[in-house]
Order: C-alpha cells, then sequence, then structure tokens
C-alpha cells in the first residue's frame, strides 16, 4: 500500500512539473509574439542553437590535452632518512607557469593532485611565518602518536593505523600489500614491511582535512588565481621525495 502511495504521489508530482513547464513555455512564447516576436518551427529553433553553438567552437584554437609529473626534493635529505613526519609547505606555482608557458594554452583548466596520502594541494599565502601557523594549528587538532619519530609526538595519544604489528588487517589489506610489490606472505618481508612503515595516522588525517586535488581556470594564458594566493603542496610526513600531477585541458 505504501508503495502504490509513493508511486501515486510520483505520478502526481510529475505531472504537475509538467504542466507547469508547459503553462510557462505557453505563456512566454505568446507574450514573445504579443511583442512583434516571429513564431519558429521547434526544428528551425534547435537548428539555429545548433548553429550558434558550431560558430562559437570554432572560435577555440586546437585542443590540448596534455600531463606531467612534477618532482619534490626536500633541500638536504637523506634518501635512507625514515620520515619524522615533518610539515613542510612546498610551492608549485612556478613550476605550473612554467608548464603552462611551455604548452601554448590559452583556455582551459588545470589540474593539480598529490600522489601520496599523507601530502595535501591547497591554495593560499605562501609565507614561511603562515607555515608555522599551518603546522601548529593542525598538529593541534591530530597530535602525532606518542609512538611517532615526530618531534610534536604527544605522550597519551594513540591511533588504530599506528599498530603497525596488527597490519595488514584482513585480506583486502594484503592483497594491496601485495600489489605493491610486497610478498608479504614471506615472514622475513612482511617484517620489512613493517619496519619502514611509519607511524603516521595524524598526517593521513590533516591530509584529508586539506583535500588532495586542485582545479584552476586559465584565461587568456594566464592562471585565475589571486595576487597573493600560490598552489601549495602540504608534506605532512616528510621528508621525502615527492611527486604531484598536473594536468591541462583546454585549448590552444
Amino acid at each position: 500500500m505504501t508503495s502504490y502511495n509513493i508511486s501515486m504521489h510520483t505520478y502526481t508530482l510529475v505531472s504537475l512539473l509538467g504542466l507547469l513547464i508547459t503553462s510557462t513555455v505557453a505563456f512566454t512564447s505568446n507574450k514573445l509574439l504579443a511583442n512583434g516576436a516571429k513564431r519558429h518551427s521547434p526544428i528551425k529553433d534547435l537548428t539555429i542553437l545548433a548553429n550558434d553553438v558550431s560558430s562559437s567552437t570554432d572560435t577555440l584554437g586546437k585542443p590540448i590535452c596534455i600531463y606531467k609529473q612534477i618532482t619534490i626534493q626536500p633541500s638536504g635529505m637523506n634518501e635512507c632518512e625514515q620520515p619524522r613526519q615533518a610539515v613542510s609547505v612546498e610551492d608549485l606555482t612556478p613550476s605550473i607557469k612554467s608548464f603552462l608557458a611551455s604548452s601554448n594554452m590559452h583556455n582551459g583548466v588545470i589540474h593539480v593532485i598529490s600522489r601520496h596520502t599523507t601530502t595535501a594541494i591547497t591554495i593560499n599565502e605562501r609565507e614561511s611565518r603562515l607555515a608555522a601557523d599551518v603546522e601548529k594549528f593542525f598538529l593541534g587538532i591530530c597530535p602525532p602518536d606518542e609512538r611517532s619519530s615526530s618531534d610534536n609526538k604527544v605522550t597519551g595519544v594513540r591511533y588504530l593505523h599506528n599498530d603497525i604489528d596488527k597490519r595488514p588487517d584482513g585480506e583486502e589489506e594484503a592483497q594491496r600489500c601485495r600489489e605493491n610489490g610486497w610478498d608479504i606472505d614471506n615472514a622475513e618481508i612482511l617484517e620489512k614491511w613493517r619496519d619502514q612503515e611509519p607511524i603516521n595516522a595524524h598526517a593521513h588525517l590533516i591530509s584529508m582535512m586539506l583535500g588532495s586535488s586542485e582545479a584552476i581556470p586559465v584565461v587568456d594564458g594566464e592562471m585565475v588565481i589571486g595576487q597573493w594566493q600560490s598552489i601549495l603542496m602540504v608534506d605532512l610526513d616528510g621528508p621525502r621525495t615527492r611527486t604531484v600531477g598536473v594536468q591541462l585541458m583546454g585549448y590552444e
């Protein structure tokens, strides 16, 4: 009975909506005709609209879709160094501007995405003291685990993700490890995988809050960003080499 009532209500609502649209179109058409507009057939009107769209696309240049990976290597970093959950802010703007200039894209969109689960992409001011404020603010919300190698670890703080001895948790996670090159069915390799895993749950959580991507419009060959805005990568689990994906989509 409930299903029947819902169906009847839905049918009635759709009918009323259709009637409203029909009435609105008729009223608008009559008003235009009363003001001296000429009556056109629907087919002719659609043909005119299609021609207008076609003529507008003719003014655009050659389509462009280009991808580039930007690598960020922290200065003074030792490749053998274990990440210690250091927070840093890297300005991607110069690299992206250079990529845009070399592409000859005149109008379109730039998509920027982090390729890591403990980094974030955001647009804001690149200023060293603000970067320090960012670190203090987010570590206040998600303090590092007391088992972390971070200089800011907090006694009594523990996250489930950091119980490395209990991971991988289930066959699905185990399969993901295998797909990423770790033969964890081998006890020795499983131990090596656990040894290299950072105690970094807080970095994952902060990354989720900041977001992993941004889209920047391009008009007349220039990125549409404010005077003090920069495209920033926030590393929440450094120092280590990071990569960012950048894709340009638009027209010359």
